[in-house]
């Protein structure tokens, strides 16, 4: 209640609060805005029945069930910012402007990913559509003549931009990751009509699963906690150092290693690439080859969620894969260990620079692979206590959990952050 007091007499931060919480209510807007000519209801209850289409529906923030102009949300952009980010890896031109070039290329880079989402958007849009057709919705979404193809498609894209702009600004204003944010808001939103669904269906014969899923529940959100909050500590020690008449420096201090240093991007990085091949897929569907149709086919078995370990597996190594990846693109040791050295500081028992970056690539390698494999764990959960126990599990129900803390804890951490600056500025 002291942070809260605290937070509300810090006007500037109350008002960075409030700004972002209207922004995201914005979103919540968006997703009740639709594209003419759907019957929404009849749209609901067709994506109850398929753990596919709702787990599209998620990451949209509820707007697929809506079939709103919002209806595949930050998507797009999340699929665009791993492309350009694969990109600056492979093309050296690309990787010089981010490196050389500082703030400016990092903003350039930006610009090329929005250009991309406006590419992806459209694509996405009509795959998205295709799948909803394909999984049995044909009746709620009849055949599109060519003029209501061009309208959705503009609508739809349309929407994803504005969503898009949204998270950026929600971005620079310091309080939480935009797009996380955005869906964030999207799983907060769905509780109440899960809450009531249940209430509603509920047996007391099922009451000891109901209390072994809440059990689980309370064990991982105390295991997203830990994990988000564990951290290597490596020392390090800084040599005095006279300038004029004052001496600097002579103290031991360390620089803390995150065990999960990529957050819950991963995750997110891993849903966008898992539901991208049955997207594709969609075009291939109605092939004039039956090779292609079948292949087709198959791939959106596969990918569909519904069933198979196949899924599960591969679900689970592209979490690790992409926490590996990510962690490489928001930690770099040689220019840690320049820094380091660049400030009179040292690793005892090594030397600055390229020994010192050697053993932070070493530590790092080391710890983020328990943060990973608790990650892809905690993503596959679902899918795990369904064929256990044989019980439909809540959809993302580990997802959702580790999405809902993990930007519960940063969104804390960066308020206590500019509470700090604040304080700083006043004294």
């Amino acid at each position: 209640m002291n942070q809260f007091s605290l937070i509300w007499k810090t006007k500037d931060l109350r008002n960075k609060i409030f700004i972002v919480l209207g922004l995201l209510l914005i979103t919540r807007v968006l997703a009740f805005v639709p594209v003419p000519g759907v019957d929404a209801s009849a749209l609901k209850s067709f994506f109850e029945q398929s753990q596919f289409l709702n787990l599209l529906n998620i990451f949209s923030g509820g707007g697929l069930t809506n079939f709103s102009i919002a209806m595949l949300g930050v998507g797009p952009y999340i699929t665009a910012s791993i492309i350009m980010q694969l990109l600056t890896i492979i093309v050296p031109s690309l990787r010089d402007l981010q490196k050389e070039s500082g703030e400016a290329g990092r903003e350039k880079i930006n610009q090329y990913t929005r250009y991309l989402t406006i590419f992806l958007a459209p694509i996405q849009a009509f795959g998205t559509i295709r799948v909803l057709q394909s999984q049995g919705g044909g009746d709620i979404l009849a055949a599109f003549t060519p003029f209501q193809w061009f309208l959705t498609l503009l609508a739809v894209t349309a929407g994803t931009m504005f969503v898009m702009w949204i998270g950026e600004i929600i971005t620079e204003y310091g309080i939480g990751n935009g797009l996380s944010m955005i869906i964030f808001a999207g799983i907060v939103a769905q509780l109440p009509s899960s809450l009531n669904s249940f209430v509603q269906l509920y047996d007391p014969s099922k009451l000891p699963m109901v209390i072994g899923f809440a059990a689980v529940a309370i064990i991982v959100v105390a295991a997203v906690v830990l994990v988000s909050e564990a951290q290597r500590n490596v020392p390090v020690s800084y040599a005095k150092r006279q300038r004029g008449e004052k001496l600097y420096g002579g103290v031991n201090t360390h620089l803390p290693l995150r065990l999960n240093q990529a957050g819950v991007i991963p995750i997110i990085f891993a849903i966008s690439i898992m539901l991208f091949p049955a997207l594709i897929a969609q075009f291939f569907v109605n092939a004039k080859t039956p090779l292609v149709a079948e292949y087709a086919n198959k791939i959106i078995t596969i990918f569909n969620g519904s069933q198979g370990w196949t899924y599960g597996i591969s679900y689970f190594l592209l979490v690790v894969v992409f926490t590996y990846f990510y962690t490489a693109v928001v930690f770099n040791p040689d220019e840690v260990a320049e820094n380091v050295q660049r400030n009179g500081g040292f690793v005892p028992g090594l030397r600055p620079g390229k020994q010192t970056a050697d053993y932070l690539y070493k530590v790092l390698n080391r710890i983020t692979l328990p943060g990973s494999v608790f990650l892809g764990a905690i993503a596959v959960l679902p899918l795990v206590l369904q064929n256990l126990t044989g019980t439909q599990a809540l959809t993302l129900g580990g997802t959702g959990l580790l999405i809902v803390v993990s930007v519960v804890i940063e969104t804390i951490k960066q308020v206590e952050a500019q509470m700090t600056m604040h304080d700083y500025d006043t004294y």
